[in-house]
Parts: structure tokens; sequence; C-alpha cells
């Protein structure tokens, strides 16, 4: 960062193993939406800049799918050093341009792509890309040249959970980060360029989604597209890719139930589960953004979250939001609330501080059900409190969204909160406050996608079965 505020940003892509001049002369101002100013420039990419780099992953597949894995591995080793070695760097970059606090920005945004990395080095070369069944031996080959699209809300551990799998696959890649985001991955890229990591197997495309996006979604030397956002544009995705008869992983939306069952520690879940949505500032497609609690203990809950949500206050714990759009975005839904008579109880629409994307970290009380703030995506630190009859009520609540991606169960024991996560219709359930493990399949059930991330399951997507028999 110079005197000015603004961004060391590369002005071309990185294509072939090397910073090559855009096609076009486009460029994208990159915000800080801390203070609204501008901090960089990068390049729109066009087509065209999707075609190079499409064209150098294909020319470098067949000798990195060649490559034996324990050599893949040594890559993704040498990748996760350079980010680790890096890691204050990218830090800065990722509270200069999406708001995340210092903290959060080193131990999450940074600390967990790089265990994520690690995980891949060594799944590179444990994983068995071979397997004797019957008379038939079966092969486990890289699909071929993948093109991702990574979100801006965590803008390094999207990227490394697409890019990491797939070089430890054998597959080659073309990223197309996020507009909004776009410095950290050009942090990545040389990161991969000082890991040594072969030229033409890991390829950076910026620009705009409808453009950039797009044109790597459809393009037809592309085998797989692996996607991170929205449900809208997902599906766009999965139709071009369905017409074109290529896979696709899609990571989409989410509407999360954080349940509490009665005999639950009715405390600890509740400022578990407003912290867990006040992180990021509420923009984590898994957050519990829908808190399900008894009848009974319903004002007691709603008292306690107020306490816990006014240790977030915005622009000190709770960073902004990405952009002016998103904010507008969060402030409508909130607006959307109080005009269908949900009770407000903390937070509001209007704005806390004189600049930058801030919105007022908020709980609604009185939610029903049926209410766009509980059946929508919000992406913003707003929680809603839903009151239950009993349990099969709450199970109904919980799984009444086209959602289904992540959730949390509280619960006296264990056992009774595993039963009830059995019966809940999501990828992912923290049991009375399990952590988060960076080897466990991430992905969703109904419309929060197709396909998983992270740990074997994250690396079967990338992989293609081959059978020989004897």
């Amino acid at each position: 960062m110079d005197a000015h505020g603004m961004y060391a940003a590369q002005d071309g892509m990185y294509i072939g193993g090397r910073w090559t001049p855009a096609a076009g002369g486009d460029t994208i101002a990159v915000v800080n939406p801390a203070d609204e100013r501008v901090i960089a420039h990068i390049p729109a990419g066009t087509a065209e800049d999707v075609d190079a780099a499409v064209r150098a992953a294909r020319a470098a597949l067949p000798g990195w799918a060649a490559t034996p894995p324990a050599e893949r591995a040594a890559h993704i080793a040498a990748l996760r050093d350079q980010l680790a070695a890096r890691k204050d760097e990218i830090a800065r970059t990722v509270t200069a341009e999406l708001g995340a606090p210092e903290q959060f920005a080193q131990q999450v945004h940074v600390g967990l792509p790089i265990a994520v990395a690690g995980s891949y080095a060594e799944l590179a070369s444990s994983y068995a890309f071979e397997e004797r069944i019957g008379n038939s031996t079966v092969f486990h080959e890289p699909v071929g040249v993948v093109g991702a699209i990574t979100p801006w809300n965590y803008p390094l551990h999207q990227i490394v959970a697409k890019v990491a799998p797939a070089l430890a696959a054998g597959c080659t890649v073309v990223l197309k980060p996020a507009e909004d985001t776009p410095l950290t991955a050009q942090l990545f890229a040389e990161a991969v360029h000082e890991a040594g990591v072969p030229a033409g197997v890991f390829n950076l495309v910026t620009g705009l989604g409808p453009v950039a996006g797009q044109a790597l979604a459809a393009h037809e030397g592309v085998d797989l597209v692996s996607f991170t956002g929205s449900t809208a544009v997902g599906r766009q995705i999965g139709a071009t890719a369905g017409g074109a008869v290529k896979r696709v992983a899609l990571e989409l939306g989410g509407k999360s139930a954080n349940v509490v069952l009665p005999g639950a520690d009715l405390a600890k879940a509740v400022n578990v589960g407003i912290a867990n949505v006040m992180s990021n500032s509420g923009q984590t497609c898994s957050a519990w953004t829908r808190m399900l609690v008894h009848a009974d203990r319903y004002e007691e809950a709603v008292e306690l979250a107020k306490a816990a949500v006014a240790k977030y206050p915005a622009g000190d714990r709770v960073g902004p939001l990405v952009s002016a759009k998103q904010q507008a975005r969060v402030r409508g839904y909130i607006e959307k609330g109080v005009e269908e008579g949900a009770r407000l109880v903390a937070g509001g629409p209007e704005a806390p501080l004189a600049e930058g994307y801030y919105v007022a970290p908020t709980v609604f009380a009185d939610v029903t059900p049926e209410m766009t703030i509980a059946q929508e995506e919000i992406f913003g630190p707003v929680v809603s409190l839903i009151a239950y009859a009993d349990e099969d009520d709450a199970l109904r609540i919980a799984n009444g969204t086209v959602y289904g991606l992540a959730g949390a169960v509280w619960a006296g024991d264990d056992a009774d909160a595993v039963a009830f996560a059995r019966r809940m219709e999501t990828g992912q359930v923290d049991i009375n406050g399990g952590r988060f493990n960076p080897l466990a399949p991430f992905g969703g059930y109904k419309q929060s996608g197709v396909g998983r991330e992270l740990g074997p399951h994250g690396l079967t997507e990338y992989l293609q079965t081959k059978s020989l028999q004897f």
C-alpha cells in the first residue's frame, strides 16, 4: 500500500506461467468498503483472455496429469508454504478489499486456507488413485481443465478449496475470482508462481461475472465448472454446463437453522449462534441465520440474543459489507422484516456509521417461518428468532426452505441432537457447538448446490473413473 492508500495490483492476467497484458483496456475499480475509497484498478477480462487461459491450461494438462501424485503433493506443499510466508500481506489485503476485521482476516481468511492447502498436500500423496474391484482395476483420473469461479466472501479460502483439490487430482485450472476481491486472487497467483507450479497448470483471469465468468463456464475447452455463489447464478452456470454435457460443482446459497431443543444450554446456544452470524459480517453462506427456540423459553432467548449482539458493534468486531450494493440489499431485507411484522430487538435499517458500507447487527423476534427474512438468504448480520411448539414443528420449520447447506442442533445430550440432525435436509450440522473440520465434506442439499468441497470428498469432485477388466 502506498501513501495514497493504493494497493499494488497486477495490470495483466496470469496465463501460461507469466503475467500477460489483458486483451482489452477496460479496468475494474477495487473499493475499500470501510471508507469507500478506490484502492486499486485491475483488468476487466474478456472472452479473449479466457480463451488464452483455457488454451494454456489445456496445453499443460497432459504433463500435469502424468506427474506422479507425490510430486503434485510437493508442489501443493510449496504453495502452502508460500501462502504462510505471505500471510500478513494477504490478511492486510483481505481487510482492505473485503473489510474483514484484522484478527478475523488473520485467523480465518488466511489461517483456514493454509490448513486446507496442507490437507491437500497430504491427500495428494496418500489417496488411492488406483483400486482393485473383483477382476477390474479402477483408475481415478483427472477430469481435465477446471473453470473455477469464486465469490468475494472468503476470497482466499474459496480459491484454495477449489484449486488445491483440482491440482491434487491432476487437473489444470483457470480461475475467475469475484471482481470485488481480485487483489487476494492476484497474491494467490504470485504464490503459485513462487511455489514453482509448472506453467499453465494454474491461470488467473480477472473480470466481471457476466463477461469473463460466463465465457469460462461456456468454453468448450473446460471439462468441469466449479462455482460458488448465488443460487440464481448457479442455475445459469448449471444450465450452460448441462447443455455442453460437462461436469459441474455448485456451492450455492443457504438459510441454515440453529435449532435449540428443550434441555439444551440456552445461553451457550444463543451466544454461539449470534457469534456465528456476526462473523464475516454475516456474509457466510452457511451462517445459522434462523434461530429456532421452544415457545416455553422463547422470550428468555430473545433477551439473551439482545445481550449477545450488543457485544458486536459495527465498525469494531463487525466489519462493513463488501459493497454499496450489498449494503442496500441487506438494509432492504431489514426493512422488509419490519414491514411484515417482525419485532426489531436490536439494530435496524439505519446506517450505524457515517462512512463505509456498514449495517447494524440486527436481531428480529416474532418471526414466522413464511416471512421473507425467514426464507431468503440475506447475507448480512441479521438473525431471525422463530418459536416452535414441539420437535416435529421445529423440524418442519428447519426443513421449510429451498436451501439445505448447514445448521446446528443443541440438546441436553449429543444423542438427542444427532437424532434430530439426522432428519434435517442439510449437508453439514454442528452438534452442541462442534468445531469446523476442514476435512469434512462441505456442500448442500436442495438448492444449496451440487457436489462437495474439502477433504477426500472434495478431491473426488475432480476425478473420473476408468475401469480395466482382466
